[in-house]
């Protein structure tokens, strides 16, 4: 993964695991007259990495969200040891979860030549099995903040239909720009926390405002367990199963009393055979907003009732923002790394909590903790609603 706090999985999770912030002044573009004058971008060292990886003519072709994406799945590819010539390449594919591939006036150096391939949605998915030769599935899916969730989960189906032996899954995203901004202004969903941007993002306090905007991408490689005994991979953890629902309610707010991501949060175990009391961790949707935060905590205590105030909760946002559509992929990292590692990411800023949410949030500091179970959620703007449950692999 690729975020405000590192440009790879090992240098993020550190970062996470300390409880530092990533949120600061904005710098891709003059935001001096924006009400939001904040946001979680990359490390500067980023362009730099791009230009090591990336080829030259390419690079031109590509949007800051794809080059994040490209790099992302190269390093996700290398670090696993994936030689394709040795694979079936007709049984290896691409899904990514894309909002849009960013082509804004941020971007700098587009020319009208490449104009169409930088705002090609499937230019992502595309580049990448590009890179390797592989000839299966690829394609993008586009679901708002959920879009790299509903990929991971399309990727799991295609492996377990038989369709696939290996997916590459994940997603995207680089939305700070004047445009997107302004925009979110207008409904009223960002901090203008400005004066102290590492704690604008606070998610389950009282004086939460809104969310803050960040970019990245997440990739993750799902493969069926005998492929990847075949090729000698190291196995993170087993993705269990995952459910889809629409809420069909709002094209912003969620149903009232969280509801969807109750039916959502509970339709998920269901299909993975996990019973409520088995989940020791959830990553939460967790954006810092009134609403969400509100009825994603009642949703939780609807599935799980009194075990819900036994179940450390976080959210991962309150450090990196809202990666919108990666934000699924991010999340997945880190909930696969908790079960790896025994350590839950805290949720920072967490100093004043709302009186109204009383769960265990894990505040400030993280806290060792044996994972064997770990639900990532992730609720989109439409009613597109995903909750993705892993497992230790033993």
């Amino acid at each position: 993964m690729l975020n405000a706090l590192g440009l790879d999985w090992e240098e993020s999770w550190n970062n996470i695991i300390e409880g530092k912030s990533g949120v600061k002044k904005i710098t891709l573009f003059d935001a001096s007259n924006n009400q939001t004058k904040i946001a979680a971008e990359l490390p500067s060292a980023f362009s730099a990495k791009a230009e090591e990886i990336i080829k030259k003519r390419i690079s031109k072709q590509m949007t800051r969200a794809t080059q994040m994406c490209y790099v992302c799945a190269i390093e996700a590819v290398e670090k696993n040891n994936i030689d394709f010539e040795k694979l079936d390449k007709k049984r290896i594919g691409v899904i990514l979860g894309v909002v849009n591939t960013g082509d804004s006036s941020s971007e700098h150096g587009t020319d009208p030549k490449n104009l169409i391939i930088k705002r090609m949605n499937n230019a992502m998915s595309a580049w990448i099995g590009m890179r390797y030769n592989i000839e299966g599935p690829n394609f993008t899916t586009s679901s708002a903040c959920s879009s790299s969730a509903y990929a991971i989960a399309i990727g799991f189906d295609m492996i377990k239909s038989g369709r696939a032996d290996m997916m590459i899954v994940g997603g995207a995203d680089s939305i700070i720009n004047k445009e997107e901004i302004e925009g979110f202004n207008e409904l009223y969903a960002l901090s203008v926390a400005n004066d102290e941007p590492e704690k604008a993002s606070c998610p389950f306090s009282k004086n939460r405002d809104g969310f803050v905007i960040g970019e990245g991408a997440g990739i993750i490689i799902l493969e069926s367990e005998k492929h990847a005994k075949a090729r000698g991979a190291k196995i993170f953890a087993e993705f269990a199963d995952y459910a889809f629902t629409n809420e069909s309610y709002n094209i912003m707010a969620p149903k009232p009393n969280g509801e969807g991501m109750a039916d959502t949060i509970e339709l998920a175990l269901k299909n993975a055979g996990i019973k409520p009391a088995e989940v020791n961790y959830i990553n939460a949707h967790g954006t810092s907003t009134m609403l969400n935060d509100m009825y994603e905590t009642l949703a939780i205590k609807k599935v799980f009732g009194e075990i819900a105030y036994k179940i450390p909760i976080s959210s991962t946002k309150s450090m990196i923002g809202h990666t919108i559509g990666a934000a699924g992929a991010i999340e997945s990292v880190v909930c696969i790394l908790s079960i790896v590692n025994g350590i839950l990411p805290p949720t920072i800023n967490l100093d004043e909590p709302d009186p109204e949410l009383d769960l265990d949030y894990v505040p400030n500091k993280s806290r060792k903790q044996n994972v064997n179970v770990a639900i990532s959620n992730s609720f989109a703007f439409g009613g597109h609603n995903v909750t993705l449950v892993f497992k230790k692999y033993d």
